[in-house]
């Protein structure tokens, strides 16, 4: 009988983390051998949705290109948070081929998107990347020799925080998490302020862009003074270690 809840709770499991894994996992159940069955089943599944989520208006951001620009990390793709609308992705492609331009080398990477299926569906921990519209960007940076062409501090892209005056009130059911056990461990990198300041300023131009969410430290820090670039409130996760923009 513990079985049940067992299966149950690998279904559910499954689901949150890439949407189709739980699907995956209720297939394997019918094999003897259920983990390597699970883990054909489930590429066979992902490979399928590259072709079906476009008839829910949702297309995948490339992994492995070597473009101006790619996902950060194939993690992104493995785990299906690589699907973002039509709209959003021309804006992506326009806004690497613009820096790319500006400053040649550069190279833009994405972090989390949106599910490839069902508006609504929650990508935690985010609490709006549900419809496509969302995309976040990690920030560019550098080191003593220069800008390091698509590198981050962190293997997925967050939670190397800049440092900055936070307003907002200690509140332990806020999701503003600090890690700050974390800190000590990223490569001394620092922010390409450059490029960023000039992502932001682009996207904040964009007529297809309708919000950007940056901490309030930040964005005075680097001088930024757009209507669009807003800070997104004391519960949700801190936009102090990348970039959150939505388009209409």
């Amino acid at each position: 009988m513990l079985r049940i809840p067992l299966h149950f709770l690998a279904f559910l499991v499954l689901t949150i983390l890439t949407q189709i894994g739980g699907l995956a996992w209720l297939l394997s159940l019918l094999a003897k051998r259920r983990l390597l069955t699970f883990l054909f089943v489930y590429g066979v599944l992902t490979v399928g949705t590259v072709f079906i989520a476009p008839l829910f208006g949702r297309v995948p951001l490339n992994c492995w290109s070597s473009d101006a620009f790619r996902l950060q990390s194939s993690l992104y793709c493995v785990l299906n948070r690589n699907y973002v609308s039509r709209k959003m992705r021309d804006v992506t492609k326009d806004l690497s081929a613009h820096l790319a331009t500006r400053f040649p080398g550069t190279v833009t990477l994405g972090l989390d998107g949106s599910f490839p299926f069902f508006d609504g569906f929650p990508l935690l921990p985010h609490l709006s990347h549900d419809d496509g519209n969302k995309l976040d960007l990690a920030f560019y940076y550098r080191d003593k020799s220069g800008y390091l062409p698509g590198k981050t501090t962190s293997p997925i892209g967050y939670f190397d925080f800049e440092k900055g005056f936070d307003t907002c009130p200690q509140n332990r059911w806020s999701m503003r998490w600090n890690f700050s056990w974390l800190q000590s461990l990223w490569p001394d990198y620092q922010l390409e302020r450059q490029r960023t300041t000039a992502a932001i300023t682009w996207l904040a131009h964009d007529p297809r862009v309708e919000k950007i969410f940056l901490e309030p430290h930040l964005r005075d820090s680097l001088d930024i003074d757009f209507g669009k670039v807003r800070f997104q409130g004391c519960f949700a996760a801190r936009h102090d270690d990348h970039i959150h923009f939505q388009v209409h």
